[in-house]
């Protein structure tokens, strides 16, 4: 079987790139997507990309916690940065109201922005959301995204079909794996069409807890036992589930 990590915190500093990407490749993830939050990691991302460039796609976008240090200078880069080879999204971006790690007003200002470089550059975009949900669907509607993944989704069945109502993927992480806090998660992904289905570790958070032996830091080696759980829960073959996933993948982020 083959896998597609649509999700990963490569730059994270516990990471060392090459051993992940080695064990990844052992466990049959072909393919990763590097996240970015921030400006200041947009070179480092290609540079990874650059040197895994047949393993390796990432994103380039401002996480809603950082959108108060968000420059002018930087949207501008952001719009440079979206047209390089290896960008398959514009993100991690969205709203983050539980936290507030940056006033409201502000986050919903870089949201707007960051969706209006991908409707120009026809760029899927790559979204985190928390507490914020009709917030963020208005934004959506206002500027439809030509494709995008609700990234590490963990809301409602309502929820899930609102925003594959707007065409987005949904995002399938390590908390479907937690038989306590996922409940809610097991449950929508049951009504969860498999064409809108992408699997993401979000590592090196959120360790499946199907897993064992259960390590310090969950990474893309660990992607197949999201699968494996999903697999019981529908009742449908590991085998279609991986395959089903990694094509979803690719045709989210149209690359070959």
């Amino acid at each position: 079987m083959q896998w597609f990590d649509a999700g990963v915190n490569l730059l994270d500093a516990r990471f060392d790139v090459d051993e992940v990407i080695r064990r990844a490749l052992d466990a049959g993830v072909e393919r990763i997507c590097a996240i970015t939050t921030t400006p200041q990691e947009w070179q480092r991302a290609q540079a990874l990309y650059t040197r895994y460039p047949q393993q390796l796609c990432y994103t380039v976008g401002v996480h809603p916690h950082y959108a108060k240090d968000v420059t002018t200078d930087d949207l501008q880069q952001l719009e440079v940065m979206a047209q390089q080879p290896g960008v398959v999204a514009i993100g991690e971006c969205g709203l983050d109201f539980n936290r507030n790690f940056s006033p409201p007003d502000t986050q919903l200002v870089v949201f707007e922005a960051q969706l209006k470089i991908a409707s120009k550059l026809n760029k899927t975009v790559y979204l985190h959301e928390r507490d914020a949900f009709t917030a963020q669907l208005a934004l959506l509607k206002q500027y439809p995204p030509v494709a995008g993944i609700a990234h590490c989704f963990t809301g409602t069945e309502q929820q899930m079909h609102d925003y594959l109502a707007v065409g987005l993927y949904i995002g399938i992480t390590g908390w479907l794996c937690d038989d306590k806090r996922g409940e809610s998660l097991q449950q929508a992904v049951c009504s969860l069409p498999l064409e809108r289905l992408i699997l993401e570790t979000d590592a090196p958070y959120l360790f499946p807890k199907n897993q064992r032996p259960r390590l310090k830091n969950n990474e893309p080696a660990m992607l197949p036992a999201i699968g494996r759980r999903l697999s019981e829960l529908l009742g449908v073959p590991e085998q279609r589930i991986s395959e089903t996933s990694f094509a979803n993948t690719m045709q989210l982020f149209r690359v070959k």
